[in-house]
């Protein structure tokens, strides 16, 4: 495969991959405020693997040293099709989010069990 398709490939599958976790974050709450705590913990628990899952790979989504393969480009968005800036931040961002959201979750259950 041609390097040029093979990481557009990748960055491909790693935005649809951070999408879906990017959903999965903010699903938390909302299935919260819904009442549906069984659905925001395992929304949880997904986010959490994914965590996990950085954790064991020094905080580098495991798609970044194959993108790596196929260009020299290192910004912090050579991997994936978001803005530079939200690459940049994106741990932090949606950490916060994340915490916030079990949080929430959690102060619902709580109060309402």
């Amino acid at each position: 495969m041609n390097p040029t398709h093979a990481l557009r490939a990748v960055k491909w599958i790693h935005t649809i991959v951070w999408a879906a976790f990017v959903f999965c974050i903010f699903a938390i709450p909302a299935y919260a405020m819904l009442g549906k705590y069984s659905m925001a913990a395992l929304f949880g628990g997904v986010v959490f693997f994914e965590v996990l899952v950085l954790v064991f790979n020094r905080w580098r989504c495991p798609l970044t040293p194959l993108a790596a393969r196929y260009t020299d480009d290192r910004r912090d968005n050579f991997d994936i099709y978001l803005p530079e800036w939200l690459a940049r931040h994106n741990k932090v961002i949606f950490g916060v989010i994340y915490v916030a959201g079990l949080v929430f979750a959690l102060a619902r259950w709580l109060r309402w069990s």
